[in-house]
């Protein structure tokens, strides 16, 4: 309707795309985003959109996980050939990164600074490059990052209040991996393709014969996706209630006057498919992070009295659920935050096989962990022999404690055709 508000279209650039470097067998060396801009540019306004004058001098800033940095700076010097023009430094000291959440705008920015909304996905916000400045302070200390950061957050305050480490959180919930986290695994198997960072149409790159034969023949048996991790007797939420059913049932008996059933004949997919808020909502919920029901007061007379009085009654109650809900919370999240480290086994205790290995550690204080979990036991690949179930029980890693699993689809994935793992193109 008129009354309606425009929609916002979300405003990519062809100055900063992702990207995924690959070594001689195919296996990830790390992701990174780039950014290609003219020697000595400033800021968004000294930005020269394609075509770029070719008399112009052009660099490319690598915007890379610190964790793979070193790696990365290593396996590109091997390459670069001996007489080349080309130059390869490290230019840490001189860029800082910030992320800014809540906003599609990244025109404008001032002297110093460059932008983008992140060209994974939209929901890991917007991506800025400190690049200029002084950066010492009254005192005399030269620590640029931290100059930066404090310069960058003085900057922002009045419309973005500063949360340092938002941008790890996020990024796990929204079932992104990064950096060392992906070393050693196929581009697919990370979901890359999803992420905009591989492209099937260009010319030779290293690694590219893997990649494509995993594109055009046979299937993705394994992929990177978030799991939340709960306690064996926790009440299962909706959605994944949902899922175990349309798994359980199959698509074929599901009619379109099922109570599944989500309009014009479509059923919901096998997994949940949840955003980095949404996510972040139900750990809150399972996590006991939730206020209790405000206290009324106790007034008038009568029967008033006697209401507000079970009033209270009922809210010391919800007091006391909730603070169980939160050490109980606490405790899982000690947990399994021993046993969820990288490379640890994911075991289901119904066949004693391994149906996943976590990749990075639980998202700071949730149980959310991201891992490569074989799609045929999330119910998204196969047969109807192995299907994700509700009742299921895992142990991870050297524990002993059983646990349960529930893996849901991150927003930015498409529908997986369930025999080849890949994007279903009729659907997608």
């Amino acid at each position: 309707s008129d009354a309606m508000e425009p929609v916002v279209p979300v405003n990519f650039t062809s100055k900063m795309r992702s990207a995924c470097f690959l070594d001689h067998r195919g296996r990830i060396v790390t992701d990174a985003l780039l950014w290609k801009r003219p020697v000595g540019a400033d800021n968004d306004d000294d930005i020269i959109e394609p075509p770029i004058d070719a008399n112009k001098e052009v660099e490319y800033l690598i915007d890379v996980p610190g964790d793979a940095a070193d790696t990365l700076l290593s396996h590109l010097k091997k390459y670069k050939l001996r007489r080349s023009r080309v130059k390869i430094s490290d230019r840490s000291g001189d860029v800082s990164v910030h992320a800014v959440y809540g906003t599609l705008n990244a025109e404008g920015t001032p002297p110093g600074y460059v932008a983008a909304i992140d060209p994974r996905h939209p929901s890991l916000g917007m991506r800025v490059l400190s690049t200029g400045g002084d950066t010492s302070d009254e005192k005399g200390n030269n620590d640029a990052h931290e100059k930066r950061r404090l310069d960058f957050e003085t900057m922002m305050s009045g419309y973005f209040p500063p949360s340092n480490g938002t941008y790890g959180v996020i990024r796990k919930l929204a079932g992104v991996a990064e950096g060392s986290e992906l070393t050693g695994k196929t581009a697919l198997e990370c979901n890359q393709e999803f992420l905009n960072a591989v492209s099937f149409s260009k010319g030779c790159y290293l690694g590219q014969e893997l990649t494509a034969r995993a594109h055009h023949t046979g299937a993705i048996r394994k992929r990177v996706m978030p799991i939340i991790v709960v306690d064996v007797n926790t009440e299962i939420p909706r959605p994944w209630m949902m899922a175990h059913m349309i798994q359980e049932m199959g698509p074929d008996a599901i009619g379109p006057d099922s109570f599944l059933d989500v309009g014009d004949g479509d059923i919901p997919p096998p997994l949940p498919k949840i955003s980095a808020p949404g996510a972040g909502g139900i750990v809150a919920m399972l996590m006991g992070s939730v206020l209790p029901l405000p206290k009324e007061d106790a007034e008038g007379e009568g029967a008033e009295q006697s209401d507000s009085s079970a009033t209270v009654t009922a809210t010391a109650e919800g007091s006391e659920k909730v603070a169980k809900l939160q050490k109980d919370g606490e405790i899982l999240m000690d947990e399994v935050a021993a046993v969820a480290v990288p490379g640890a086994k994911i075991v289901d205790k119904k066949d004693g096989k391994t149906i996943g290995k976590v990749i990075s550690a639980p998202a700071p204080g949730t149980t959310v962990i991201l891992a490569q979990m074989r799609l045929d036991r999330v119910g998204l690949l196969g047969g109807d022999d192995q299907q994700w179930s509700r009742t299921n029980r895992i142990l991870i890693g050297d524990g002993t404690k059983e646990l349960r699993y529930l893996p849901y689809m991150p927003l930015w994935w498409p529908d997986i055709d369930p025999e080849s793992g890949k994007e279903n193109i009729e659907k997608g």
